[in-house]
C-alpha cells in the first residue's frame, strides 16, 4: 500500500469520526426545527451520503469544505453513481444540503458567502441537473 493511500485512509477515518458527531448534531438541529422523525432520518441519510461517500470518494474533503462541490455532486456524480437517482431524489438532496449547510453556518463552520453561493447554485442549476437525469 502506498504512503499516499495510507495518508488518505487516515484522513478519511478522522473525517468520518468528525462527521458522526456532525450528523448527530444535524439530526438534533432538525428536531429543534420541528421536523417529523421520518423527515429527519431522510435528511441525515442524505447528508451522510454526501459527506461520507461523495466528499471522500477521490479526496478527503471535510464537510465544512464541501459546499462548493454541490454542482458536481447533483449534476453528475449522483446521477452516475447512485442507483436510486431520480428527479425526486435530486430535489430531496438539494433540500437536504441546503438545510445541512444552513446548520453548518449556524454552527460557524462555514461563512455566509459559502451558504449563499450554495443556495444560488441550487436555484440556477436545478433545471440542468433534472435534465441530466432524463438522459
Amino acid at each position: 500500500m502506498s504512503k499516499g493511500f495510507e495518508e488518505y485512509e487516515r484522513a478519511c477515518a478522522k473525517i468520518k469520526e468528525d462527521n458522526a458527531k456532525l450528523l448527530a448534531d444535524f439530526g438534533q438541529w432538525l428536531e429543534q426545527k420541528g421536523l417529523a422523525k421520518k423527515t429527519i432520518t431522510e435528511h441525515v441519510k442524505n447528508a451522510d451520503f454526501y459527506i461520507n461517500t461523495f466528499l471522500l470518494y477521490d479526496e478527503a474533503i471535510p464537510a465544512r469544505d464541501g459546499a462548493i462541490h454541490l454542482s458536481t455532486f447533483l449534476g453528475s456524480w449522483f446521477i452516475r453513481k447512485a442507483l436510486w437517482a431520480s428527479r425526486t431524489s435530486i430535489k430531496e438532496n438539494a433540500a437536504t444540503l441546503k438545510k445541512f449547510y444552513t446548520f453548518m453556518r449556524e454552527k460557524g463552520q462555514i461563512d455566509a458567502d459559502d451558504l449563499q453561493e450554495l443556495k444560488e447554485t441550487i436555484k440556477e442549476e436545478m433545471t440542468e441537473w433534472l435534465e441530466g437525469i432524463d438522459f
